[in-house]
């Protein structure tokens, strides 16, 4: 008995967060899924927070094409999170037991899988990880999106975790493969992945063995041109406006949602229609252009060096580490901070170093005066002053570590404490942020590097 409530009836599968069972909640008499989280040696507290968040995000939404989280329960040495049982699939084994699909199969789930992440997206909320794994189906033809467990939300640390890969490799965005957050238009990306998957038979992108194999894949995925494979019929014009290399250029998944509900019927049709759906949903805003520099050409090596430094991130982070924290701190002492930026006029090490020490202390001392530090694009990003506000408003002190700049770039790296204030285990975070200057010549963070 967990919890003095629940049954464990038997095992139906396993993940990077631990067993899932489908069990009995006695109270209430219906039939549930259990996961148990942290059970990994070593990774106990991750997959806790990584448990309570996926709750927290399943509980916001409240949607029927959402697995719904009951509870969480703390059961000994062991803790369990109490779901909606789907009878059913997932759209994965479906692939494997029948092979390819046609697009008329797989359009009907699909289109319940983007209605799910714009309620998401409209939440505030990026899923990160879609992929026919994670896409549950069940024999009446009905469809949940599952494991919320690397989402995240816009208020979560945005300036504290940066440059991280999460998700799984065949499925990423070009710009999560090489080290960008996951925005809503990453789970577009792979959403059209996934639909590609489901036509074809396999992943858009084969993943080999090993570190190589894994690096390979994510190489593909930011060099070649995305897959368009002849079988996706009255579908193509969408694999096309989601697997789309530019972010700004892809649907919404609002957009996805409203093309799939129109049917092949309207296939003649389709190029009209694509210019057609666009307009009636909100496209993601475009950040005020940065400082214009010098534009300069990567050479393939040394995007291949780039590649291998964010594979060593994704061997501990797919299915096994959380980019999330939660908000602590420690150090140093506010009451030095002030309100007004320092001048970027001719922006130099040292300027750089000290902007960044100066908004450390005001986050703590003064979040309102250290979130006008914000560029207005990186404002919106960040979720507004309330999201912010709600992280830093639970810090009670930072140190900062170690700092270094780099003034032709504009790009500042640093390393600092924070402890929050109901005190707590101190977090250590490392951070690359893109700063602009200002018309009046102040230093701004425009983004994480």
């Amino acid at each position: 008995m967990i919890g003095g409530r629940y049954t464990l009836d038997r095992e139906i599968g396993r993940g990077g967060m631990g067993a899932v069972w489908v069990g009995t909640d006695r109270t209430l008499g219906r039939t549930v899924a259990l996961k148990r989280v942290g059970h990994a040696p070593g990774g106990a507290d991750t997959d806790v927070r990584r448990a309570e968040r996926e709750a927290r995000l399943a509980a916001r939404l409240n949607h029927p094409h959402v697995v719904a989280v009951f509870d969480l329960v703390d059961d000994g040495d062991a803790q369990w999170m109490v779901m909606e049982h789907v009878e059913g699939t997932n759209l994965s084994q479906i692939i494997r037991d029948n092979g390819a699909m046609a697009p008329d199969q797989v359009a009907p789930i699909l289109a319940q899988v983007a209605d799910a992440l714009a309620a998401a997206h409209t939440a505030g909320i990026v899923h990160r990880d879609v992929k026919p794994s994670n896409i549950l189906v069940s024999p009446d033809g009905n469809v949940k999106l599952t494991d919320f467990g690397i989402a995240r939300t816009e208020a979560d640390a945005a300036l504290t975790q940066t440059g991280l890969v999460t998700g799984s490799p065949a499925y990423l965005a070009p710009e999560v493969a090489t080290g960008k957050s996951a925005t809503e238009a990453s789970d577009v990306w792979s959403l059209g992945a996934t639909l590609c998957h489901a036509l074809t038979g396999k992943p858009p992108y084969e993943v080999g063995d090993g570190q190589s194999g894994v690096m390979g894949a994510l190489y593909r995925i930011v060099n070649d041109e995305p897959p368009r494979p002849a079988s996706a019929g009255w579908l193509a014009p969408l694999l096309a406006a989601t697997m789309e290399k530019d972010p700004s250029r892809r649907w919404s998944a609002a957009q996805v949602g409203e093309f799939l509900q129109l049917g092949p019927s309207a296939a003649a049709t389709r190029t009209t229609t694509l210019e057609a759906v666009q307009p009636t949903v909100q496209s993601p805003a475009v950040p005020p252009a940065p400082l214009q520099r010098p534009a300069s050409r990567v050479p393939a090596i040394v995007l291949t060096v780039f590649v291998v430094l964010a594979i060593t991130v994704i061997a501990f982070l797919i299915g096994l580490n959380d980019d999330d924290n939660d908000p602590t701190a420690t150090g140093d002492d506010p009451s030095s901070a002030t309100s007004t930026p320092p001048a970027a006029d001719g922006a130099t090490e040292e300027s750089m170093e000290a902007f960044i020490r100066d908004y450390l202390a005001l986050v703590v001392s003064d979040p309102e005066s250290a979130f006008d530090r914000l560029t207005p694009a990186f404002q919106q990003e960040s979720g507004g002053l309330d999201d912010y506000l709600e992280f830093w408003g639970n810090v009670s002190s930072t140190k900062v570590e170690s700092v270094s700049a780099d003034p032709d770039s504009l790009v500042v790296e640093y390393t600092y404490t924070r402890h929050e204030k109901g005190g707590g285990k101190p977090i250590t975070d490392d951070v690359s942020l893109q700063l602009e200057e200002s018309d009046d010549g102040d230093l701004l963070i425009a983004g994480e590097a």
